[in-house]
């Protein structure tokens, strides 16, 4: 059986049997992105941050630079759980990710939230971009959801710059792979300045599923839930609601 405990952190108690939502975060990102939504959701909702290898504590891990990869160990993790009602809520890299976990997991899931992400037909796969140090850190710079002091610290360089390639690498890999998709709801979140990802390609979402598919944008950019986080946390909630069929718990704020 695979040990899940490197896998994933909670980080506030949920009330028992609340739904559990498993959130997969971007390329870069590490499990603690996803602290600020779970204090919006607890205790109603059992958040559960995915930890990638390769990373805080995870760091003598080796990097898994292929999503098909990263999903098979993902999907083989959380059968291994068999904890209840789960839904999914994946960020950019993440919501390919989520999506991929779901095909493999098959009937079951509550409902798949995907965001910040073009719809994973809109991916071919093809070569990295060959890009320096400099180059990669003003992308995501210009793309923001990283603290400008990380990427301006010397000493944590070393440390953040390996896992960026490696993210972007995974990402810029994938390739939609035609067959079974979901049969679970799908909500598309995206800010509407989002540079990578505009309202089409996010509607594009409709054809991965044969469940309902709901689309939904915030004001702001890639990293739009930053300033929208009561807001998506509220959709997010009213969702897992009509989704188990069950009031979640009171103290969500």
């Amino acid at each position: 059986m695979t040990d899940s405990k490197p896998w994933f952190r909670r980080f506030h108690p949920a009330t028992p049997g609340a739904p559990r939502l498993v959130c997969f975060p971007h390329a870069g990102g590490t499990a603690s992105c996803f602290h600020p939504l779970s204090a919006t959701l607890a205790p109603g909702v059992d958040v559960l941050a995915v930890q990638y290898p390769g990373r805080q504590d995870r760091h003598r891990e080796p990097l898994v630079d292929d999503l098909f990869l990263l999903a098979d160990r993902l999907a083989d993790v959380l059968a291994a759980e068999a904890a209840g009602p789960m839904a999914f809520f994946g960020h950019s890299m993440g919501a390919t990710l989520a999506f991929e976990v779901a095909r493999r997991l098959g009937p079951g899931l509550l409902g798949l939230f995907v965001s910040g992400r073009r719809a994973p037909s809109e991916f071919r796969g093809g070569p990295v971009p060959e890009r320096s140090d400099d180059e990669l850190l003003a992308d995501v710079r210009r793309i923001g959801g990283t603290d400008p002091r990380v990427l301006a610290h010397p000493e944590l360089l070393p440390t953040v710059l390996p896992v960026l390639r490696n993210d972007f690498k995974a990402a810029a890999t994938y390739y939609y792979r035609p067959g079974a998709d979901v049969g679970c709801p799908v909500l598309a979140l995206f800010g509407d300045s989002d540079p990578k990802v505009t309202e089409e390609e996010a509607r594009r979402w409709a054809a991965h599923t044969s469940g309902c598919f709901e689309l939904k944008s915030f004001p702001g950019g890639h990293f739009y839930l930053n300033d929208n986080l009561g807001e998506v946390g509220g959709l997010l909630g009213e969702r897992l609601t009509r989704w188990t069929g069950e009031p979640l718990a009171s103290g969500q704020q």
